[in-house]
């Protein structure tokens, strides 16, 4: 004798589908999700050759070198406000056989500082690259003096110089802002 057993097995995966799949939704927690999204950009680059801190024209030692670079990206107003955390990661790799002090300074649109901050890199050999990391935190109550900003300046120093200094001083930077909607 043969027993069809597919029509009652059917019945019974489908009733048992039924009866797990009911659950009681809080539709209430739906107010209390607060999406915060993590926005990354790239921020400063350069490559600084050991003959910038020279002038050879003159053949006078150049100690300081600066860039301005525009940062756009806080300056709206509804950002300024969902801005809870930002994150500087700073990149050096250097082939030159001395230190460098290098001083971030973030400028408003009438050049007055806003946030400022430095770090020390440390120095490397043309044959041996050293690479030095530096992170900058910015918490909620430097985030207004940093919104302020519309342009950051790069001020890297080194001690002395001569004609005969070689290797290279490279940077790359990236920014992570932590906002909250």
């Amino acid at each position: 004798m043969k027993t069809n057993l597919a029509i009652p097995t059917l019945s019974l995966f489908v009733l048992l589908l039924t009866v797990s799949c009911i659950k009681d939704v809080d539709f209430d927690q739906a107010d209390a999700i607060a999406p915060t999204p993590i926005v990354e950009l790239d921020l400063i680059f350069f490559d600084l050759n050991g003959g910038d801190f020279y002038d050879a024209t003159t053949n006078t030692a150049r100690l300081t070198v600066r860039d301005t670079t525009e940062i756009k990206f806080l300056d709206d107003s509804e950002i300024q406000d969902k801005l809870k955390r930002a994150e500087f990661l700073f990149k050096f790799t250097n082939s030159i056989s001395s230190d460098f002090q290098v001083d971030f300074q973030f400028l408003s649109e009438q050049n007055d500082t806003t946030y400022t901050t430095q770090t020390l890199v440390n120095s490397g050999s043309v044959d041996s690259a050293v690479q030095t990391i530096f992170i900058e935190d910015v918490l909620e109550e430097s985030l207004l003096d940093l919104t302020q900003a519309s342009k950051v300046v790069v001020s890297v120093t080194i001690a002395s110089t001569d004609t005969g200094l070689g290797g290279a001083l490279n940077l790359q930077s990236k920014t992570t802002y932590y906002l909250e909607l």
